[in-house]
């Protein structure tokens, strides 16, 4: 086994797991791709078209908003349907060597999107994880171009049906929340949480530090960017929210993992936190960000919170 502590690896996660040692890591956070072709990256299904992923000339008049063209949900052709289960099937992959790594009764928080998580549940349920709770996190700002009906029966000429159905969009109401699924891993069977704790150190959650970082201990965050914190990442999270989720369920010293860490939120908030970090990540533009974040000086950006 190789030590991967307070390590960001250019790595595919999938196969540099297998490295880590059995019950070994106290959380494991993640903002994983959600499968729906934000961007190369997040294509996890078989098969294309070639208009995926292009360009059309409204979001090129959009700007950054929309900058690629995704599958509709209801596909292309027959094959498109197969989709949600590509995505199970992808999430299964590394499934079970999430199980393997993370301590009994330890953690894991999956961003998972909101089209496909329910796949993802299942993956991790079928691998042997514990489906504990669902979090929605509240996004500050939610990008949202839904188009009008009417508009596109005034292109066709159709002055008739523009009118009738004046006021009707075609899309998506505005995505407002995130989901963050919350799964734990089963202790032993005849012992109890609190069993667990001793033995393991993880378990229960902190509500003391919790609050630090949000006003109630529901299930609903509002943690946001700071000034000055984005531009990179397309997917990226606020360090305060991923500060709040860890002080959750570790303690000091612990090891935090995210086999999927983009430019490195979850790791500098690790570090910011006086925990532990090990992070892979495939893409090298991606992994050079974290890798800078975390040899920069941190405390400027720990300074924030």
């Amino acid at each position: 086994m190789i030590d991967f502590t307070n390590r960001v690896i250019n790595s595919d996660s999938i196969k540099a797991l297998q490295d880590i040692t059995d019950s070994s890591v106290h959380l494991i956070l993640s903002d994983i791709p959600y499968g729906i072709g934000a961007e190369d990256w997040d294509v996890l299904h078989y098969n294309s078209n070639s208009a995926f992923l292009g360009t059309s000339p409204a979001q090129i008049k959009a700007g950054a908003v929309f900058k690629k063209r995704g599958k509709p949900i209801n596909g292309w052709s027959e094959a498109d349907r197969e989709i949600p289960k590509q995505y199970y099937d992808w999430c299964s992959t590394w499934a079970n060597q999430w199980l393997r790594v993370i301590k009994p009764g330890g953690s894991v928080f999956i961003f998972a999107g909101r089209r496909y998580a329910h796949r993802c549940i299942t993956a991790l349920e079928d691998a042997g994880f514990s489906f504990k709770d669902m979090f929605a996190w509240l996004r500050q700002k939610a990008p949202h171009r839904a188009q009008r009906l009417s508009v596109v029966y005034e292109r066709r000429g159709d002055n008739k049906n523009a009118q009738e159905w004046e006021g009707w969009k075609v899309g998506n109401l505005r995505p407002t929340f995130e989901p963050v699924l919350w799964f734990t891993k089963p202790y032993k069977i005849g012992t109890t949480i609190a069993d667990n704790v001793l033995a393991h150190g993880v378990g229960a959650f902190n509500e003391e530090a919790f609050l630090r970082y949000e006003k109630f201990t529901d299930n609903v965050l509002t943690s946001g960017f700071m000034p000055g914190e984005t531009g990179l990442h397309p997917t990226q999270k606020p360090i305060k929210l991923m500060q709040a989720l860890i002080e959750l369920a570790t303690q000091e010293g612990q090891i935090v993992l995210d086999p999927f860490c983009g430019s490195g939120t979850t790791l500098v908030a690790a570090k910011n936190t006086g925990r532990k970090y090990i992070g892979f990540e495939l893409n090298p533009e991606y992994f050079k960000i974290a890798e800078h974040r975390l040899n920069d000086n941190y405390k400027k950006q720990a300074s924030l919170f």
